[in-house]
């Protein structure tokens, strides 16, 4: 009978699942292979593999129309790359710019944190649906972000989740913003509640049960189904698997006046 010389056991996570792996050396080589393995499973799980519903925050950077996330992009009209004191963004038309993502990049999160830096142009729609996320298939289970213009030349943020048969719409009449300066809008889903906030400041929350999305697509400065253009432009966007507070969100991507 051969003896083994050691048996090595761990469990590794990938993407919020856990799975029991052992080893089982019965000569000197085997165990150091078995080490060796070891330390690529270690390596794996130290750099965050993710899967479609994966735990590892997402930033998309709107720095070019080929690819963003790691996703070719799908143009729309004539959306131009500008320069920006923070970087690049995208600037859409309000007319007939988009771009379309073929992924849902908050798919498979019971909770998370959605943000985006962008500026609202003057002169656009009074209803403007400019970040839309929604699994694929007749659910109509989406996540959205949308600003609504004023005639004395402000706007405000109106964001809406549907989930299940449960739409919940959440209209921020009250909390006006002057257009022009760049902003930050968040939507943070925790186990109870569905909150956005404007720069940091909670603007709106209300109780819900919200079911984790399926993968899907994503629609940048227009909805999905090519109506409510935006006139402005976006920057930057970041997609968290938990709920953060507002000392975590992206403020550090607004110009320094307005953070």
């Amino acid at each position: 009978m051969v003896r083994p010389v050691g048996v090595i056991s761990l469990a590794v996570g990938f993407s919020g699942s856990r799975s029991n792996l052992s080893f089982t050396a019965t000569t000197g080589n085997q165990a150091m292979r078995c080490c060796h393995a070891v330390q690529i499973l270690l390596l794996l799980t130290s750099v965050g593999c993710t899967t479609s519903g994966g735990g590892d925050q997402a930033v998309w950077d709107f720095d070019n129309l080929d690819r963003i996330g790691g996703q070719p992009v799908v143009v729309l009209g004539d959306p131009k790359v500008i320069d920006t004191p923070e970087g690049k963004a995208i600037e859409f038309d309000g007319e007939d710019d988009g771009i379309f993502l073929s992924v849902h990049p908050l798919a498979g999160f019971e909770q998370f944190t959605a943000e985006i830096v962008f500026r609202p142009y003057a002169a656009g729609l009074d209803e403007q649906r400019f970040f839309h996320m929604e699994e694929a298939g007749e659910s109509l289970e989406r996540v959205m972000f949308e600003t609504r213009l004023t005639e004395d030349n402000l706007w405000y943020l109106d964001t809406f989740v549907r989930t299940g048969d449960d739409e919940h719409t959440q209209l921020a009449a009250d909390h006006k913003h002057p257009i022009g300066p760049w902003y930050h809008a968040a939507i943070v889903m925790d186990d109870f509640s569905f909150k956005h906030y404007v720069n940091g400041e909670l603007e709106m929350s209300t109780p819900i049960d919200f079911r984790a999305q399926d993968a899907g697509q994503t629609s940048v400065g227009v909805r999905q189904n090519e109506v409510y253009w935006f006139k402005g432009a976006v920057r930057v966007a970041r997609f968290t698997p938990r709920p953060l507070k507002p000392a975590e969100f992206l403020g550090s991507r607004l110009p320094e006046n307005q953070r």
